[in-house]
């Protein structure tokens, strides 16, 4: 039911996802890294101090927050055994045939475009940096859309650099 005095708590949203990323130890500086790997072969003047600023902008983004709380929700719940079975073994093991992990991600780092979406489809693959550590987690927490996450904000950012500088 739409509800016209409703405002969307953007600041909540962002507090929210920032701090969900911070309790798993994920900062700015190791998405911008990501972003300036995925860039600096294209802007060779590019500095990391650029790319946290740009992560910053983009964590500000409605869209990108949106789908940032639902995965980060997803991974706690699943964290906490409260899924709902099937869903809750398949998400816990992170099944490869799932895909809904990607399907968010790519939302994500689809505001930016289609260089965007084929800069998150190399990070998903080489898995670099927090990525690969989230991904090999073996502490019990649930990072299977976490890791995604994170490489589409990368990724993102990335597009975003690349449309800055083209």
């Amino acid at each position: 039911m739409y509800n016209k005095d409703f405002k969307y708590p953007d600041k909540a949203a962002y507090d929210f996802v920032i701090k969900a990323l911070a309790a798993k130890g994920i900062t700015y500086h190791e998405i911008a890294e990501i972003t300036y790997n995925l860039q600096i072969k294209y802007v060779p003047d590019l500095t990391i101090a650029e790319c946290e600023a740009e992560t910053k902008e983009v964590l500000h983004k409605r869209e990108l927050l949106n789908n940032a709380m639902v995965a980060l929700e997803l991974d706690r719940i699943a964290t906490e055994g409260k899924l709902s079975e099937p869903l809750q073994s398949i998400v816990a093991n992170d099944a490869g045939v799932f895909g809904v992990d990607e399907g968010l991600a790519l939302n994500m780092a689809n505001i930016y475009g289609t260089i965007g979406v084929t800069n998150y489809g190399y990070v998903d693959k080489v898995k670099e940096g927090v990525i690969k550590k989230l991904d090999l987690d073996k502490s019990g927490s649930v990072n299977t859309f976490i890791d995604d996450l994170v490489g589409a904000i990368a990724a993102a950012v990335a597009a975003k650099i690349a449309h800055k500088y083209a």
